[in-house]
């Protein structure tokens, strides 16, 4: 079955930085966007980064543009979010994301979450 794994969340100053990871099984990777969502208390899940199936393409949200960068492997199956001069203010659970659209024959919107890793940016 399908399944992502993050890693690389944990606990760092304000300025500091973390790679997160996003491995991906059971699913053909090269055929998915990948996108990272975040959530932090109390506020709805929001997109942060986006990357599409050949890495060709990448888009990020006005509030980490300049300090994040996505990355994919796709010979690792992998999805990695470079954040760099972190702030108090990107404190989330971090999502990782892939999806599809698949047109022929009709319409269908596959999807697959991860299981979240914690960021917290905190003196």
């Amino acid at each position: 079955q399908a399944q992502l794994v993050e890693s690389g969340g944990g606990l760092v100053e304000p300025g500091g930085s973390l790679r997160l990871s996003c491995a991906a099984s059971g699913f053909t990777f090269t055929s998915y966007d990948m996108h990272w969502y975040r959530q932090a208390p109390g506020k709805e899940r929001e997109l942060v980064a986006s990357v599409s199936s050949t890495g060709s393409t990448t888009n990020y949200a006005d509030s980490v543009k300049g300090r994040f960068t996505i990355s994919r492997d796709n010979a690792k199956n992998t999805v990695y979010l470079q954040m760099n001069s972190l702030k108090p203010e990107d404190t989330a659970v971090f999502y990782c994301k892939a999806d599809r659209i698949l047109t022929l024959g009709g319409y269908k919107y596959e999807y697959y979450w991860g299981q979240g890793t914690q960021v917290t940016v905190s003196s």
